[in-house]
């Protein structure tokens, strides 16, 4: 085997760029940083002493412009602190100032110190970072505005001179009439801090102009109603006040100087720490006054007056009833207390507290138990004279109609009221003094006794009777002696007791053609037995001698009797009263003792009649 003889192989060519093309990177690389650095120490060189590119301040550019310059170019700028107005209000009051004058101004220095300042901060890769950021981006330096409190304080206290006030209290005092008011005022001060807040809120955001309103501590006046309480006394003391009544008694009048002794003013504490004036009257030292009064205004219910109705048995109405009234002190004065503070109104009406009567005109039978009649009485008087026949049928009417109550009195004289010509009487002959005289309502007694008849027949209690002197022949006409009832008013009455459960009804009628006077009571029959005894008479006296008297007023020959002769004797009238089962309820007896009586005749002067 035969080895191939080995060759010798050439190595390629070296390519020297392989070598300088580094190295001239590396120079180029060296020589670009020489020349930046040469650049950035002539920029830094040229801003030494100018604003930095990109900086700007109040839309003005700043760059390349000396510390100088930069000061000039800006405060030409500024004009806020003489446009800008602030106004501060107090309700339609104002003030107006500028922001110059209230301490606000422009610190041109300050802002071209913070202008130089951009760029310049840091180490130097950081500065020349920021300077190059701020030539590409721009930077605007914010103005610096100095505020100086001070001046704004000092107007804020030229305002609080107009605007503060103290508080002071009000005064209210009556001098005799006249009533004397100063009304309080509240107090208000300019908080000024809180109207600094205020205006700082504003200056910061640069606003050209703003109304502020004041911050105004207002402190309300201790006594607040003294105008109204000053009113209500005026009010009060305006006029007099009159009282009256709605059926125009009166009137009386409380004068102005009564009104002003009797006004209160009270200072009140409202527990707030302020106060009050409270205005009343007192009218109660007048009690006595309405008291002496009260007695005259009083009118006591009157009853309606009835008829039984035999028919239809109810009752019907003869004279209709009359509500009574009394004065109610208690409200009158609160009446008069209220309306004392009405200017225009100054009548005031009594109060009164309204009766009704027990017997008004729907009272019925059936509530009073009245059902039939239940015993009457009729007396004549025939013979009578004009006179005396007046009187009967006045004072017979004044019973017509009563009603008499359940365990109630009857009184005559309580229902015949004064005898006298303005009720309706006329001169008649009375018994008085022992003899028969010319007197106002002679011819009453018939009306007493036939009441006293009608009570004794019917049985109820006797209380009061009282007799004639003498027997009076009318009383003894179809009746016997000892039953006859004299009145005289006030003194002599003639009273009986409605002693039973039911009322009891009076009816009275005159009969002018058969010259009977006669008296119904109506109520429901108690079943009594009523039993009166023939009269004993006993000791019998003769009359007395005839007498006669002289008359001036008579001519001679006439001649005129003025009493009648009568015996003399003692009468006993005894009554026995049963209930319905025949038990003795009362026996009880009538006793009169008679005088003996002449006739007496009356004739002229010098009749020879009349003796020595």
């Amino acid at each position: 085997m035969i080895n191939p003889t080995p060759q010798t192989t050439a190595p390629p060519d070296f390519n020297p760029w392989w070598v300088r093309l580094p190295l001239l990177v590396l120079f180029g690389g060296l020589l670009l940083c020489v020349l930046l650095l040469a650049l950035l120490l002539t920029f830094q060189s040229n801003y030494a002493e100018r604003v930095l590119p990109g900086v700007s301040a109040f839309g003005v550019r700043l760059e390349g412009l000396t510390r100088e310059q930069a000061i000039t170019a800006l405060s030409g700028q500024f004009t806020f602190d003489d446009r800008a107005v602030f106004t501060f209000r107090d309700g339609e009051r104002y003030w107006q100032y500028t922001a110059g004058e209230l301490g606000i101004q422009f610190d041109a220095s300050a802002t071209v110190d913070a202008a130089f300042d951009i760029g310049r901060q840091g180490n130097p890769i950081t500065r020349t970072l920021d300077q190059g950021l701020t030539w590409l981006n721009g930077e605007a330096v914010r103005p610096v505005i100095t505020y100086d409190q001070t001046l704004a304080t000092e107007k804020l206290i030229a305002i609080a001179r107009e605007i503060d006030q103290g508080m002071s209290e009000g005064l209210l005092r009556i001098e005799g009439l006249e009533v004397i008011a100063v009304s309080g005022q509240g107090g208000r001060r300019l908080d000024i801090p809180a109207t600094l807040d205020s205006l700082n809120q504003v200056i910061v955001t640069l606003n050209t102009g703003a109304e502020i309103d004041l911050v105004i501590r207002e402190t309300p006046s201790g006594i607040a109603n003294v105008e109204s309480a000053a009113q209500q006394l005026r009010a009060a003391l305006a006029a007099p006040l009159t009282l009256k009544t709605e059926d125009n008694l009166g009137p009386w009048t409380i004068s102005r100087e009564q009104i002003a002794a009797s006004l209160q003013v009270q200072l009140i504490d409202n527990g707030d720490g302020s106060q009050r004036y409270e205005v009343a009257i007192d009218f109660e030292p007048f009690r006595p006054f309405l008291e002496s009064l009260a007695p005259g205004l009083i009118t006591q219910p009157i009853d309606g007056r009835f008829h039984f109705n035999d028919v239809t048995r109810q009752l019907e109405v003869i004279r209709s009833s009359v509500g009574g009234r009394s004065l109610n002190i208690d409200r009158t004065i609160a009446a008069l207390e209220a309306q004392a503070f009405n200017a225009t109104q100054r009548d005031v009406f009594m109060a009164f507290d309204y009766l009704q009567p027990r017997y008004h005109n729907n009272v019925t039978a059936s509530e009073l138990g009245i059902s039939e009649m239940v015993i009457e009485a009729t007396t004549s008087y025939a013979g009578s004279e004009a006179d005396r026949r007046n009187n009967i049928a006045v004072g017979a009417a004044l019973y017509d109609g009563i009603i008499i109550g359940p365990g109630e009195e009857f009184s005559f004289n309580y229902w015949l009221g004064d005898l006298s010509e303005e009720a309706g009487f006329t001169e008649g002959n009375v018994i008085y003094g022992g003899r028969t005289v010319k007197g106002i309502g002679g011819g009453i007694c018939q009306v007493s006794t036939t009441i006293f008849r009608a009570a004794f027949k019917g049985g109820y209690l006797i209380i009061e009777r009282n007799a004639h002197p003498y027997r009076v022949g009318y009383y003894e006409h179809n009746s016997p002696p000892g039953l006859d009832a004299a009145i005289w008013t006030p003194d002599r009455d003639f009273r009986f007791q409605n002693d039973t459960p039911y009322h009891l009804l009076l009816e009275t009628e005159v009969f002018p053609a058969s010259n009977t006077l006669q008296f119904r009571l109506y109520s429901t029959p108690s079943g009594r037995q009523v039993e009166i005894q023939q009269p004993i008479i006993r000791d019998t006296v003769p009359a007395r001698e005839t007498r006669y008297e002289a008359n001036p007023d008579l001519n001679p020959g006439e001649i005129l009797q003025v009493d009648y002769a009568a015996e003399g004797a003692d009468v006993t009238v005894i009554r026995i009263v049963r209930d319905s089962a025949g038990n003795v309820l009362r026996e009880d007896s009538i006793y009169t003792h008679y005088l003996p009586w002449g006739a007496i005749f009356q004739v002229a002067p010098g009749d020879s009649r009349l003796g020595g």
